[in-house]
């Protein structure tokens, strides 16, 4: 038996401790089928042979919680990210063409432009007069409307949800065109035009490729509301996904249990469905964690789910029937929700997830732990806050609770499981600049002040939080997560050792060499064939 593919001059590090490394890696369909002398004696006649020049090869590296689909389809028009006050978004306003039906969107708006103060339509209404706007804020929990699409939508005024979302109004019952959460920014994405089909898979298309090129080989699919498993299927009709999903579909209070699990199991070539996304808050920014104190506006003091015991029994059903939950638990009192519904229930050998942990004591990380939690954070969301506490984030919470800010390196030293990932599009999905992130505390190649410098991984630990912990989080250690024979054939190959070499430098390295599931998904143009 011949190997199809064979990877020679480079240093593996397997992460598998019966053998840290290794100098050559056979694949034969999607699995690792040698390595080193073995390896080499599996070339065939067939066998595509690629001379790495040295350089570093690793396990395929896994976003741990991202948004593809919900990127691709919200996040669009007018990027709205470099915009520091208002003076910047007025003028990127200005240059807005509008698209069908006069429609404007825009996304990545920081809380920040607006200096503290209320966030209005105000400046939609000034710039773009009469035109129907929509603006996704950085968090993706909140959005912005201008008086016309609120028309458009119907919103006059305050309605109820039953998951906590609000349409913001003024002291006399206006709206004032922020919308918090889901079910309220629902009410107007839902009179936006739709995205064309074509243009979906294209644009998906062209994420997952992205993402194969800064070294990703799968990701963990935070979303599949609505259609998103018919655009799933029908991207992979047009070709195959270059990174692999695992797609987590969404219970919020109002679902229907049975619906969700007749959702587990179903797949195609590249994705497949298993495990279910919970939410039982907010964001900080939007003031709707759920934290133990209110913040400095008086807000956050109420979960996600109007009746917390209903989550609790929502996610103890799926724990039962051993399929994984994710909850998205941003605040101190949220954290402590989720750890106190699993404690002393039986899951079966599943690692349920805690995902972004934004604020959070050393004791409740201990219990965390201690209940066989996954912790899943994405150390990028750090770029969001600044060390002298002058943002909107570390100005809701306070200096007390800003200090205990995204803590990774308290999660490890506890013993815990630590996946790291993007939330792409709340951040950038590049796996280096993750990587980056994770060991810096600060954006890469910046000179911005770390924030909490000793919650910083080592460069292991950052590897170990896309790789091995991943897998472990996933149920899949038996065959990912390891560069051995018998797993799967995910690998990752650095310019540069992404364990040693400075953060900054990893951060902006190329990617030599993508592969996912045994099949080559990026190539830089100095990996040619031996």
């Amino acid at each position: 038996m011949s190997a199809d593919l064979l990877l020679v001059g480079t240093t593996v590090r397997t992460l598998d401790p019966a053998r840290p490394t290794a100098h050559a890696v056979a694949v034969r369909d999607d699995r690792i089928i040698g390595l080193d002398d073995d390896a080499l004696a599996l070339r065939g006649t067939g066998t595509e042979v690629i001379d790495l020049g040295g350089a570093v090869t690793t396990p395929g590296l896994v976003d741990g919680h991202a948004h593809p689909l919900l990127g691709a389809t919200s996040f669009v028009g007018l990027d709205l990210s470099s915009c520091r006050d208002l003076t910047d978004l007025r003028a990127v306003l200005a240059g807005a063409e509008p698209g069908e039906d006069g429609w404007v969107t825009g996304f990545g708006l920081d809380h920040n432009v607006f200096g503290g103060a209320p966030i209005t339509n105000a400046v939609l209404d000034e710039v773009l007069p009469g035109l129907p706007v929509l603006v996704v804020l950085y968090d993706g929990h909140s959005a912005l409307a201008s008086s016309e699409a609120l028309r458009r939508a119907g919103v006059s005024g305050p309605r109820r949800f039953e998951q906590r979302a609000e349409i913001v109004c003024d002291d006399a019952g206006r709206p004032t065109g922020l919308l918090l959460e889901h079910a309220a920014m629902g009410v107007v994405r839902d009179v936006v035009p739709p995205m064309p089909v074509a243009e979906l898979r294209e644009r998906l298309h062209a994420v997952l490729d992205g993402m194969a090129a800064t070294g990703l080989t799968g990701a963990t699919m935070m979303d599949a509301e609505g259609d998103a498993l018919a655009a799933l299927a029908s991207a992979e009709e047009h070709g195959d996904l270059a990174v692999r999903l695992r797609v987590m579909p969404w219970c919020m209070p109002e679902d229907d249990l049975a619906a969700i699990d007749a959702l587990q199991g179903r797949r195609g070539r590249r994705w497949a469905v298993g495990g279910v996304k919970f939410f039982i808050d907010g964001t900080v920014e939007g003031g709707t964690a759920w934290l133990e104190h209110a913040d400095c506006h008086g807000q956050g003091v109420e979960a996600f789910w109007r009746d917390p015991a209903a989550y609790t029994r929502a996610v103890r059903h799926f724990a039962a029937a051993r399929v994984q939950t994710a909850t998205h638990a941003i605040g101190d009192a949220g954290v402590r929700h989720v750890v106190d519904s699993f404690a002393g229930v039986g899951t079966g050998g599943v690692r349920h997830r805690v995902e972004h942990l934004e604020t959070l004591p050393l004791d409740d990380v201990r219990r965390l732990v201690d209940t066989g939690l996954v912790a899943s954070m994405q150390p990028s969301h750090t770029g969001y806050t600044r060390a002298d506490l002058t943002d909107e984030w570390a100005t809701r919470l306070g200096a007390d609770r800003a200090a205990r800010a995204w803590v990774c390196r308290d999660v490890r030293d506890a013993g815990g499981v630590l996946v790291l990932g993007s939330d792409w599009p709340i951040a950038g999905y590049d796996a280096r600049e993750v990587l980056g992130y994770a060991r810096l505390r600060r954006r890469p190649g910046s000179t911005d002040a770390p924030v909490l410098p000793a919650q910083a991984l080592t460069g292991a630990m950052a590897l170990e939080g896309m790789t091995s912990h991943a897998a472990i989080a996933d149920g899949a250690s038996a065959e990912a997560g390891r560069v051995a024979v018998g797993c799967r054939a995910d690998l990752t190959v650095f310019t540069v050792d992404p364990v040693d070499a400075p953060a900054d430098e990893v951060a902006d390295a190329p990617i030599q060499l993508t592969v996912s599931g045994g099949r080559v998904t990026h190539r830089a143009e100095a990996s040619c064939p031996a």
